[in-house]
């Protein structure tokens, strides 16, 4: 059976929930449409900074979230389009805008779509009109999030999009990792090395882009909570990118149609003609071990 429910806190949540399997996602619209709890059998898949979460004026570190109109950030936080400078900062504006919630369904699967729309305040980092129309779905052990672009303006259109999820981990040594590449990019460096399919927990911070994909799966498997996260992605993501920070209970593991700084460099970005959409899709799927 599934079930649709609101509860008012800080912000509006809407909770998807297949009671039968007893998973469940928190979705939070005006916090950049974020899923900011993901929980299987009372067991939390996300993890999330609640006081990073509570305060507006900061990023979230945790749940899901979005990357528009750019993933990773640019040189100096600006790309040139047309001749003229823009600023934009890290992974873009859309998990920092409200999203409007515009349908759900309860129909053989919890499913709640949302939709952000250009503004005078996006127009003024990205000269582009458009619409993203976002649907989440849950079903048993198994997370889908369907993306639809819009390109609304009269000129062609250029970007990137990818996802953020926030892993809870407790202990990274316990984890094991199938990723389609042989190479990974240090974000820091720059630098490109061999990838034989592990990480130097040692290190204060990794972020490392993996790239290109040879295939539309990754998976991460948690020896400690005996289950493994398994990412299937459409052919639009080219990149997967791994961040963690020493210290911290997250691993990041996230599916870029870009590597960093693609509206400069134009590598891998999507365009769309005037009027023209596009879709994608990742799942999220929990298997036990």
């Amino acid at each position: 059976m599934f079930a649709i429910s609101i509860k008012q806190e800080q912000y509006q949540t809407y909770i998807l929930s297949d009671q039968k399997a007893h998973s469940r996602i928190e979705v939070v619209p005006e916090r950049g449409g974020i899923i900011t709890h993901w929980r299987i059998q009372g067991q939390n898949i996300l993890y999330l900074d609640e006081e990073r979460f509570a305060d507006p004026s900061l990023s979230i570190r945790g749940g899901i979230p979005i990357l528009f109109p750019i993933c990773g950030n640019l040189p100096g936080n600006t790309y040139t389009h047309d001749n003229q400078e823009y600023t934009l900062k890290q992974h873009g504006f859309a998990r920092d805008l409200p999203w409007q919630v515009i349908d759900s369904s309860t129909e053989g699967v919890a499913r709640l779509r949302l939709r952000l729309s250009s503004n005078a305040k996006t127009l003024a980092v990205y000269p582009f009109e458009f619409q993203l129309n976002f649907t989440y779905e849950l079903q048993g052990n198994h997370l889908t999030l369907r993306q639809e672009y819009i390109n609304q303006s009269d000129r062609v259109m250029p970007f990137s999009t990818g996802l953020h999820p926030y892993f809870w981990v407790a202990d990274k040594t316990r984890l094991e990792f199938d990723l389609p590449a042989s190479h990974s990019q240090d974000q820091n460096t720059q630098e490109i090395h061999p990838f034989d399919g592990t990480f130097d927990f040692d290190q204060e911070e990794i972020d490392v882009a993996l790239r290109p994909v040879a295939a539309h799966q990754a998976s991460m498997s948690n020896h400690r909570r005996n289950f493994k996260i398994t990412l299937n992605y459409c052919d639009r993501y080219s990149t997967l990118v791994f961040w963690t920070v020493q210290g911290k209970d997250y691993a990041c593991l996230e599916p870029w149609s870009a590597p960093r700084n693609a509206l400069n460099t134009g590598e891998n970005l999507l365009y769309l003609e005037p009027g023209q959409s596009c879709e994608t899709h990742v799942t999220l799927s929990l298997s036990y071990l």
